[in-house]
C-alpha cells in the first residue's frame, strides 16, 4: 500500500525515504535542532524590498537523439520578498525546468541561481529548508490514507513535531475549505479536492519561497478563484514569495505582481502585466472568419505592414475560425479587414478587443500559444 504513490515530479518514489531521513539530517546539521525555523542567509537587498529569488545568465542543456536542446538559454531575473512572480510561456517554453532548478531538484549547465541568497547548485542543502514546490500535473498523496495522514507524512519530511503539523493542516485547510474532507481517503477526493491538498502541502512547512508549477490546471472556476485567492493572501499577509510557472495568462493577470513571458528558453520581456499590456498601443483586432481557413491562408497577414503577429482559434460548435491580429495602430487595421476580404476569406464579423496579455505574447514572438506549440511538436 505504501509503494502506491503517484506522482510526475517532485519526490523520487524510490528514493523517498532516504531522502526525508537525509533532510532531517541537513535540518539537524544546519539549524541545531530538526524543526527550528532556517535564517534567511546572505539576503540580496534592492532598495526597501528584498530579491528572494535571482538567476544570472542561466541555462541548461539536455541531450538527445537530434543532439543539445536547450532548455534555457541565458535567463536572468530577481523575484522580490512577498511578490507573486508568474512565468507565463508555451508548453516546451522551458517553465518546470526553471522550476526543477530553483527547487534544488535539477543542476544547471551554466550560470547562477540563488535562493534567500543561497546557490541552489552549491547549497542545496540551505536552500531546502527555506521551500517548498507543487505542480498542479501531479498525483502527490497516498491513495489509500487520508488527506489528513498524506499531509502530516510529507510535513515529517521537513521534521515538524506533530502538534504543530497537524496545527498548520487545520489552519491552511480552513483557508481553502478543505477541513470537512481532511479525514476521506485521497482516492475519494475529487480532482479539486486532491489539488487543495497539493496546495496546503506546499505551504505546511511555513516556506519562504513557494515553486508553482500549473497550480490551477484542470480545476473547475471556483476551485481555481479559490486556490487564487489563497495564494494572494499568502504572499501579501505571510510576506511569502510566490513563482507561479503557467501558460495561464488570465491567472497571471489577475494575481501576479510581475510577469516573465519566456519562449524557447528565453526572457522576452518582464514587467507588470499592465505595463505589458499598455506597451502595445493600440488594440487588437478579431475577426470571426467562416469556414476556418488552413493555417497557410492566415501567414499573409504576418506580412502586412503595421502587423506585429496573429493568432487564430477554431470554434468547432460555430464552425468559424476567431482570427487575433495585433497591430500598431487603427489604419493598420482596417488594412487587415480589407486584405482579408480581398484574399477570399468570408469576415463574419470585426471588432476591436481590449489588449491581453496573449496579445503581448504574439507581438514578441509573431505568433499564438496554440501555434508555438505546434511548432515546438514539430
Amino acid at each position: 500500500m505504501m509503494g502506491r504513490l503517484c506522482t510526475n515530479g517532485y519526490f523520487l518514489v524510490p528514493l523517498l525515504g532516504a531522502w526525508a531521513r537525509c533532510q532531517k539530517i541537513v535540518l539537524w546539521s544546519a539549524l541545531g535542532a530538526p524543526f527550528k525555523r532556517a535564517g534567511d542567509g546572505h539576503f540580496m537587498s534592492r532598495g526597501d524590498s528584498k530579491v528572494t529569488i535571482e538567476t544570472e545568465n542561466l541555462r541548461r542543456e539536455f541531450d538527445s537523439k537530434q543532439g543539445k536542446v536547450v532548455a534555457l538559454d541565458g535567463v536572468s531575473l530577481q523575484v522580490k520578498e512577498g511578490e507573486i512572480f508568474g512565468v507565463l510561456g508555451p508548453n516546451g517554453a522551458g517553465k518546470t525546468t526553471m522550476v526543477r532548478i530553483l527547487s534544488t531538484l535539477l543542476l544547471p549547465t551554466a550560470g547562477t541561481a540563488r535562493v534567500m541568497g543561497y546557490d541552489v547548485g552549491k547549497e542545496p542543502e540551505r536552500v531546502r529548508p527555506l521551500i517548498n514546490a507543487a505542480s498542479g500535473a501531479e498525483r502527490a498523496g497516498y491513495d489509500f490514507i487520508t488527506a489528513r495522514g498524506n499531509l502530516w507524512f510529507f510535513s515529517q519530511l521537513y521534521g515538524l513535531p506533530s502538534e504543530e503539523a497537524h496545527r498548520r493542516i487545520n489552519e491552511l485547510s480552513a483557508m481553502l475549505g478543505l477541513e470537512s474532507y481532511l479525514d476521506r481517503k485521497f482516492y475519494a477526493l475529487s480532482t479539486g479536492y486532491r489539488q487543495r491538498v497539493t496546495i496546503v502541502r506546499a505551504f505546511v512547512n511555513d516556506p519562504r519561497v513557494v515553486f508553482l508549477d500549473e497550480p490551477t490546471i484542470g480545476l473547475d472556476v471556483m476551485t481555481a478563484i479559490s486556490i487564487r485567492e489563497f495564494l494572494l493572501r499568502q504572499a501579501k499577509n505571510r510576506g511569502r514569495t510566490i513563482m507561479l510557472a503557467t501558460h495561464n495568462m488570465s491567472e497571471v493577470d489577475a494575481i501576479c505582481d510581475k510577469v516573465a513571458i519566456i519562449d524557447k528558453g528565453k526572457i522576452l520581456a518582464c514587467d507588470t502585466p499592465s505595463a505589458l499590456k499598455r506597451s502595445l498601443g493600440a488594440p487588437a483586432l478579431v475577426m470571426e472568419v467562416s469556414p476556418p481557413p488552413p493555417p497557410e491562408r492566415l501567414e499573409m497577414l504576418a506580412k502586412l505592414e503595421g502587423v506585429k503577429g496573429y493568432t487564430s482559434t477554431i470554434d468547432e460548435e460555430r464552425g468559424i475560425s476567431r482570427v487575433q491580429v495585433v497591430v500598431n495602430s487603427d489604419d493598420t487595421a482596417q488594412t487587415v479587414l480589407e486584405a482579408t476580404r480581398k484574399s477570399g476569406m468570408n469576415v463574419l464579423s470585426s471588432y476591436r478587443q481590449q489588449t491581453t496579455l496573449e496579445e503581448v505574447f504574439v507581438a514578441l514572438v509573431g505568433r499564438g500559444f496554440r501555434e508555438r506549440e505546434h511548432e515546438v511538436a514539430a
